[in-house]
């Protein structure tokens, strides 16, 4: 990590350029960072992307393969002006040791010293060549979603027709990672996501692989595509799969069948000869006991008895609950709570300690797998629905409290004691030096988390101060595996 933007005690400075909007700041002069279309093959522009009306020129090297000719030198402005592209070059500067060797290699992508870049699943390659005319293979890797997480990321997208739009005008909207984010599917990489390859034998991100990171960056401010082409899908097929599915959902509506009954008006004029309702029925001590499927025959093919026990007993202890609330004082008054989502709902099953082949089914049906399905499930014992969307890395949906959790943090502690954070993204933040994280919720309450091995697991009780909520999370270590 390149701790030189904390040695002044300027522990938000990134956290406010993020706030407003402005390119991640690179200490560079003002200038014009147009892409202009180098070598466009002109047979493959409609096939991939029109990459001449886009300013970034691109050929075809195959179905999931696009090539981007050399970008000319460039100065002034910032190598990324959009937001996922300064979120691009966040996870680059989060991953490197070496701040040294990220701005070494920001300077050499300037004097356009990075080749053609190849672009792929998983890889983006380019040779850049050093002041000396030295020349070197750079390679950065990005995980590719698997087929099952594509499907999720289509159905959501066909869902919603100001995604595709979006995507197609060469935009990426927030919201749109976001609800990738809610299921479980991160676009953007975060730190340590990207992982360096280079033939000058250097392990970590050096200054060739950090300069083609930064040629990149140009490339995702034109067309986002480009990102979901490294996740595993170029444009192209994307956009048929999506075409699929939205023919596939345009089926004719029907009305729906009038419901059978009596009127209102008919049954409020028999209430005055109708007897009295019965008394509401008393709270059961505890859940009914679940029935056994324990017998001596064998079960049908793909059924589960013990997972049918648990469902069960989750129903049991679920509608006692009910009960009690519907047996409440304060019953009429209560705000009924939203349907819980498919999600929602296996993280709400996990947190009850199923067995652990039921828990491994739980885990393998979200897409969080185990360790990521115990840290939801804990999420959802210390506070529902909520608790899941910070875990989740929901920000919050409004500036205004976005803009508030910033104001809190400068006012929780006095200036000798202020810890030093990072941004980690839209309410989150990091300390440095330490595996502790700070997020804010909706609510405006403050969780605490900690890192155990590469997963963000809730570290406590949320609190209303965020000095509050550091705290607890350094009273209460979380055990790793």
């Amino acid at each position: 990590m390149d701790g030189d933007a904390y040695v002044d005690g300027d522990a938000y400075a990134d956290d406010r350029a993020y706030a407003s909007g402005q390119a991640y700041g690179h200490d560079d002069e003002d200038g014009d960072d147009t892409l202009d279309a180098y070598g466009t093959d002109d047979e493959q522009d409609h096939e991939h992307g029109h990459a001449d009306a886009h300013g970034a020129g691109a050929r075809a090297t195959g179905s999931e393969e696009r090539t981007f000719a050399a970008l000319p030198p460039v100065g002034g402005r910032g190598f990324a002006q959009t937001w996922w592209g300064r979120a691009w070059l966040q996870a680059l500067e989060d991953t490197a040791l070496d701040g040294r060797q990220v701005k070494r290699g920001r300077q050499a992508a300037r004097k356009g010293a990075v080749g053609a870049v190849s672009v792929r699943p998983g890889r983006i390659t380019a040779v850049v060549r050093d002041h000396d005319g030295s020349a070197y293979r750079g390679d950065v890797l990005l995980r590719e979603l698997s087929d099952e997480e594509w499907d999720r990321f289509l159905d959501m997208a066909a869902d919603s027709a100001g995604h595709i739009a979006a995507l197609l005008d060469r935009d990426m909207p927030p919201h749109l990672v976001e609800d990738a984010a809610g299921l479980g599917l991160e676009l953007l990489p975060d730190i340590g996501d990207l992982e360096p390859e280079c033939t000058c034998g250097a392990w970590d991100h050096c200054a060739h692989t950090a300069a083609l990171c930064h040629q990149v960056a140009r490339l995702l401010d034109q067309d986002p595509f480009v990102l979901l082409l490294m996740r595993g899908r170029g444009e192209r097929r994307l956009l048929d799969d999506l075409q699929a599915r939205s023919v596939a959902r345009a089926e004719p509506v029907r009305e729906p069948a009038r419901p059978a009954g009596v009127p209102a008006a008919e049954a409020y004029a028999t209430g005055d000869i109708l007897p009295p309702l019965p008394a509401p029925p008393p709270l059961p001590d505890a859940p009914g006991a679940a029935q056994s499927l324990d017998t001596e025959t064998e079960p049908a093919p793909g059924l589960d008895p013990a997972a049918l026990e648990f469902l069960a007993a989750g129903a049991a202890a679920r509608a006692r609950r009910l009960l009690a609330d519907a047996l409440a004082a304060d019953h009429v008054r209560a705000a009924l709570e939203p349907a819980p989502t498919v999600d929602e709902d296996a993280v709400r099953l996990a947190a009850a300690g199923p067995a652990p082949e039921v828990a491994a089914r739980l885990g393998a049906g979200t897409g969080r797998g185990r360790t990521g399905l115990a840290a939801a499930a804990e999420a959802w014992r210390l506070g529902g629905a909520a608790a899941l969307a910070v875990l989740d890395g929901a920000p919050p949906a409004s500036p205004e409290v976005l803009a508030r959790a910033k104001a809190a943090l400068d006012d929780a502690w006095e200036p000798a004691d202020r810890p030093v954070l990072r941004a980690a993204g839209p309410g989150r933040w990091t300390v440095v030096g330490a595996d502790v994280q700070l997020r804010a919720g909706e609510d405006g309450r403050w969780w605490p988390f900690r890192r155990a091995g590469a997963q963000w697991t809730p570290a406590g009780q949320p609190a209303a101060d965020p000095a509050s909520a550091l705290e607890g999370a350094n009273e209460q270590p979380v055990e790793t595996d």
